[in-house]
């Protein structure tokens, strides 16, 4: 392998802080812009988080939850697990702090980026959620756009979720966005996966245009994978196991923006899509459960 290889593969649990299991930020990552928490609430129990200098997204994992902050309470429906239904969500702005409370308890995903202004704290209904399948053939997957440009507004926060069924590949062309040109921008990017099963595992690769790093790995569910720069894919879940994970993406850029370039060796790719039929299996989920 060309190179040192940075740190990119956080494994299950190597970013814990208590009994949360993910808590990433752009000081554990080494950049700027991006972060995630994965929170982890008994039953009955609350928590007062302050975001700080960054805007957050709380969306459930599993189990449902209630949202307090500046007069608005949002009850947050949420599922069973990541893999039964697309969930509601809830938009809190830098300065603000606020209380999450689950009655039954659950995980909690806090999606955050650096912000520069300020919005107001909002809502996500689950069936506002657009839901995408992207790909054919066996490189299907369903894209659930929850805070995408265009979907949702945002300072520099950007976060969709992704299911790719038993089998299949995802992010396909592998893809990059580390430079500010036309058609591509500077994100930083998070991956945080879930695996559906026992026992199930699943294949990440990420490596620089430049050959400083070639990075493949066995994913299992709740690892985490930092892209910081680039081409990244696929992302192979394994003949048993469906994939989910989870994107947050954030950058300098003056416009928000989710545009990247792929490898030039696959973008040929693309072009066979035509000519293969989506994977049935796809859509997974919808906002009134599971699909299939």
């Amino acid at each position: 392998m060309p190179g040192a290889e940075p740190r990119l593969h956080l494994p299950a649990g190597s970013v814990a802080n208590g009994a949360d299991p993910v808590h990433v930020t752009p000081a554990v990552a080494g950049w700027t812009f991006s972060g995630l928490r994965v929170l982890r609430l008994a039953a009955g129990a609350s928590r007062a988080i302050d975001t700080g200098a960054n805007e957050m997204v709380v969306l459930p994992l599993s189990g449902s939850c209630s949202v307090r902050a500046e007069g608005h309470r949002f009850r947050l429906e949420g599922r069973a697990s990541v893999f039964d239904r697309v969930t509601d969500f809830a938009y809190l702005p830098r300065g603000t702090r606020f209380e999450i409370e689950s009655d039954g308890g659950g995980e909690f995903a806090l999606p955050m980026a650096q912000a520069r202004r300020r919005l107001e704290p909002a809502y996500g209904p689950a069936e506002r959620v657009p839901v995408e399948i992207r790909g054919a053939g066996d490189a299907t997957r369903q894209v659930t756009n929850f805070c995408t440009p265009g979907t949702f507004a945002t300072d520099r926060l950007s976060a969709c979720e992704l299911i790719t069924p038993a089998g299949n590949w995802s992010s396909f062309p592998p893809h990059k966005h580390d430079e500010a040109r036309a058609g591509e921008a500077i994100l930083e990017e998070i991956y945080y996966f879930r695996i559906h099963g026992p026992c199930g595992f699943a294949v990440h690769r990420t490596y620089a245009a430049d050959g400083a790093f070639d990075v493949t790995v066995t994913i299992r569910d709740g690892d985490v994978f930092l892209v910081p720069r680039g081409y990244h894919g696929p992302s192979v879940a394994s003949p048993n196991h469906d994939l989910y994970y989870l994107n947050v993406l954030a950058g300098p850029g003056a416009e928000r923006s989710m545009a990247f370039c792929d490898d030039p060796q696959h973008h040929w790719i693309r072009e066979t899509w035509g000519a293969l039929a989506p994977d049935p299996r796809v859509p997974v989920t919808s906002a009134k459960g599971r699909v299939r």
